[in-house]
């Protein structure tokens, strides 16, 4: 046989045998060349002005080449340790390492570059309906062209013609250093075994679940008033990240193994065949992949928790913009807002006006509050606020004793937290009221912008109103003076009120159309979402491909195991249910405790990006888990094929 021929029965062995690789390659390769497509598609310049679309989509390209060069370099070291046998024996025939690592590299170059050359071509295919996806998320308005470009096609040549570089060194480092000894044995080495759970490992598993608890616990104490977190927000933070991320290390070192143990004890070690096959193989196996588990579990937590958030933002975005901006029109000036209403009433657009007076008093709430909200900057004895008259809302009527809050922020609700009832003081210059605190009221009369980011507002009787509005404390002088909200009655001239708003109204600063605002946040966040999912599937596939490359590697070393099993008269059936058993541990615990991470990491702080967490937080789960699955179904298709081969 010659070198010619040894390399075309390699490369359709190769082929046959990590078709899951070559659909990895291929699916890296047609994302990135959609994604670099994306940056230089003319239909981005529609983003220019908010969201800068174009330099989203570089950055993505830039992350997720990271990604994808790690998973090819780890593949290609997964794949020439397994190959490492095969390469000892063509040294023993006579060949040369450099002859050896030549026949490697045009296998690889054929496997890589057509690989290369399908995926630019599906790249290029599905680029049009990528970019119709962010159009629809983002809402922009823009026309979806299939665009080829010369450009993205040789940034994509270029840089994975240089990760095939890395991947082409990294053989020749490992044929060169290898002796033929060394390349029988690497597999083994590499594969190594726990013998039996010592105390030591068995100290390092409870550490780690306890690890993982702590950072659990202080995560969901972040933002709950905890006065010495709080004031030290920075560095609990840092103690969450290290600890669950040391907990995790030591969770795949110690504490699986523990566990299974303590099972395994408590069946007296007599096992059924099902459990000889999930739990043992797992329980013996799990430390040598720790650190491989480790960044999966936290990348994917990263990735989920990200994804979560964004999606909770846009998911969000039009209860968030109709609490931040209560009206069509929010106007700052008592002069623009009737300019504008007279401009409207030109243009035959029918709308409706409403001015709110307000004034600022200080304000002691230390009796409705609590101490701890000092620690996220408010004066509790003295800070200042807003307050209208009750004559504004036709839903609330006050005595003059009594006080309601209302105009509040979801974020700042879930920061602080209001008593049900209490004492609030109300004082200007000189004189003070103390007033019934009635509670919270779900009604939104001012922008934002005049609230502070959404701090209540105080409601208080029309007669104590006046009283505070004469004694008003000049260094308490709010920004903005005035506020007319303007509504049309007809959402149909929504497009024409707009153009005029933005023509001779939105020049002055605190002017705010709910309209524009809303989409500027749907862009923002839909694009934040697009980057951010993809790039979250992108690791998917590559990390489900590694454990799927590992499960690979591992049914062909307990081939024997399945010869000896299946002539002791173990049917396929009973092996693979212990398999499924396996598969559901081996890919299930890392999805499983990423789900944890990234739920807790969520629940923390999901307030500050919209209102409503566990509908989008469940949704973006179910997705990543249903994806996840399709590895474990795939390495339970091979070890049925390696059962059925082993007899």
């Amino acid at each position: 046989m010659t070198i010619r021929q040894l390399i075309y029965r390699n490369f359709k062995k190769n082929l046959a045998t990590y078709y899951l690789y070559v659909f990895a390659l291929l699916f890296s390769v047609a994302l990135y060349f959609a994604f670099v497509t994306l940056q230089f598609d003319p239909s981005m310049d529609e983003t220019a002005g908010t969201i800068k679309g174009a330099a989203a989509i570089k950055v993505a390209s830039v992350l997720l080449i990271a990604i994808v060069g790690v998973f090819l370099l780890y593949a290609n070291t997964l794949f020439i340790k397994r190959r490492s046998k095969e390469i000892g024996l063509y040294q023993l025939i006579g060949m040369t390492r450099r002859q050896i690592f030549n026949m490697l590299s045009v296998e690889n170059m054929l496997l890589y570059f057509t690989s290369l050359f399908i995926g630019i071509c599906i790249g290029f295919a599905i680029s049009r309906f990528i970019l119709m996806i962010l159009i629809k998320i983002t809402g922009i308005e823009a026309i979806a062209n299939l665009h080829f470009s010369t450009d993205a096609l040789i940034q994509t040549v270029i840089v994975f013609t240089i990760i095939f570089g890395f991947i082409s060194l990294m053989n020749w480092i490992f044929i060169r250093h290898q002796s033929i000894l060394n390349l029988f044995r690497v597999r083994s080495k590499t594969e190594a075994k726990i013998g039996k759970v010592s105390f030591f490992q068995i100290l390092i598993g409870i550490l780690g679940i306890a690890l993982i608890a702590f950072g659990y616990y202080v995560s969901s104490r972040l933002f709950s008033g905890d006065a010495t977190i709080e004031r030290y927000l920075f560095f609990a933070m840092l103690l969450v990240l290290a600890s669950v991320i040391l907990g995790t290390s030591l969770f795949y070192k110690g504490s699986i193994t523990f566990i299974f143990f303590l099972i395994r004890k408590k069946k007296g070690g007599y096992l059924s065949i099902r459990e000889v096959l999930s739990l043992s193989s797992i329980m013996f196996r799990m430390k040598s992949n720790a650190l491989l588990l480790t960044i999966i579990t936290t990348v994917s937590a990263l990735a989920i928790g990200l994804l979560s958030l964004s999606y909770i933002s846009y998911y969000s975005a039009e209860k968030t913009i109709y609490e931040a901006i209560p009206n069509d029109y929010a106007i700052v000036s008592h002069e623009d807002g009737m300019a504008f209403s007279a401009l409207l009433d030109d243009h035959d657009i029918a709308h409706t006006t409403t001015e709110v007076d307000f004034t600022i008093s200080h304000a002691d709430l230390h009796d409705v509050l609590g101490e701890h909200a000092e620690d996220f900057g408010f004066k509790v004895n003295d800070t200042p606020m807003i307050v209208v008259s009750d004559k504004n809302i036709d839903t609330i009527d006050l005595q003059d004793n009594d006080t309601v809050f209302i105009n509040y922020s979801s974020s700042i609700m879930n920061i602080l937290t209001f008593n049900d009832t209490g004492t609030v003081q109300l004082s200007g210059k000189s004189d003070a009221h103390d007033l019934k605190y009635q509670g919270l009221e779900e009604v939104y009369i001012l922008p934002f912008r005049i609230t502070s980011g959404g701090f209540p507002v105080a409601v208080v009787s029309d007669s104590v109103f006046h009283e505070l509005q004469a004694d008003e404390d000049p260094d308490l002088e709010p920004f903005f003076q005035d506020f007319v909200g303007i509504d049309l009655k007809d959402k149909a001239d929504v497009d024409e009120a707009e153009e005029l708003f933005h023509q001779d109204i939105s020049q002055y600063a605190g002017n705010e159309s709910r309209t524009a605002s809303f989409q500027y946040q749907k862009e923002n966040m839909g694009i934040t979402m697009f980057v951010v999912g993809f790039l979250g599937l992108t690791f998917l596939v590559t990390s489900g491909c590694i454990l799927y490359f590992k499960q690979m590697g591992e049914s062909e070393e307990e081939r024997p195991n399945y010869t000896i099993l299946r002539k002791l008269g173990f049917t396929t059936k009973d092996l693979l249910t212990g398999i499924k058993r396996k598969q559901l541990f081996n890919f299930g615990i890392p999805l499983v405790i990423g789900l944890c991470h990234s739920y807790f990491a969520v629940k923390s702080g999901w307030f500050f990006f919209g209102n409503e967490m566990l509908t989008p937080t469940v949704i973006v789960m179910l997705i990543y888990t249903a994806l996840y699955s399709i590895f474990g179904f795939l390495s339970v298709l091979y070890y049925k094929k390696v059962i059925k081969s082993a007899l």
